[in-house]
């Protein structure tokens, strides 16, 4: 089973785009879901993360402007992205955790830019 991210795409600055996360099958329920960006050059960094219980974090760069969550069952999740930057143009992953390991999605571009 694997994560399929989606939502990605071009957007000018101070738009808005909201990815999606979901397995590829059936699987168990997440304790944690998060995301995850690339640019070029650039070492993967965590954006925004979210506990099967709702408490998240978020990296200083995007806080008020992204918002992270998991559906009632713990099995999908979204990341909404207002106010965006040009320096928000990445590669995003998502990434989900259970008690039978850890998962990751292949990434969905999103590049903002005028």
């Amino acid at each position: 089973v694997q994560l399929q991210a989606s939502g990605g795409g071009l957007v000018q600055p101070g738009g808005s785009l909201r990815l999606s996360c979901a397995p590829s099958g059936v699987i168990f329920s997440f304790d944690a879901m998060a995301w995850y960006r690339q640019a070029p050059g650039n070492q993967r960094e965590l954006v925004a993360r979210i506990t099967r219980d709702g408490s998240t974090n978020y990296a200083d760069s995007v806080k008020a402007r992204f918002t992270v969550s998991m559906n009632n069952a713990k099995t999908t999740g979204n990341l909404q992205m207002n106010g965006l930057k040009p320096e928000d143009t990445a590669v995003y992953y998502c990434n989900a955790v259970n008690w039978r390991g850890e998962y990751w999605g292949q990434g969905t571009l999103v590049t903002v830019s005028s």
